[in-house]
């Protein structure tokens, strides 16, 4: 038989473990507006009308662009029209 002590501690593990498919979840917790709008972004990317975050980091980088990887997609996008 498992102590209290124990079981707390069983608890907290199973909740650590749980916590990393939490986060990749956080798509499902967004208002259905926001969930439309990244979607409608990933498939203008998919089609090629609008640059992957890999492009435009490879943009900034032929451009010189400082501080560019820890720069988001929209960071990017923004430094990248500046240079121009």
């Amino acid at each position: 038989m498992a102590s209290q002590q124990a079981r707390s501690a069983d608890k907290r593990n199973v909740k650590k473990a749980q916590a990393p498919a939490t986060r990749r979840q956080a798509l499902k917790h967004l208002p259905t507006s926001m969930r439309s709008a990244v979607g409608k972004e990933a498939g203008a990317v998919r089609q090629g009308d609008s640059p992957s975050c890999a492009e435009l980091s490879a943009r900034a980088r032929r451009l010189g662009i400082r501080g560019r990887s820890k720069m988001g997609e929209a960071e990017l996008k923004r430094a990248i029209a500046g240079t121009k």
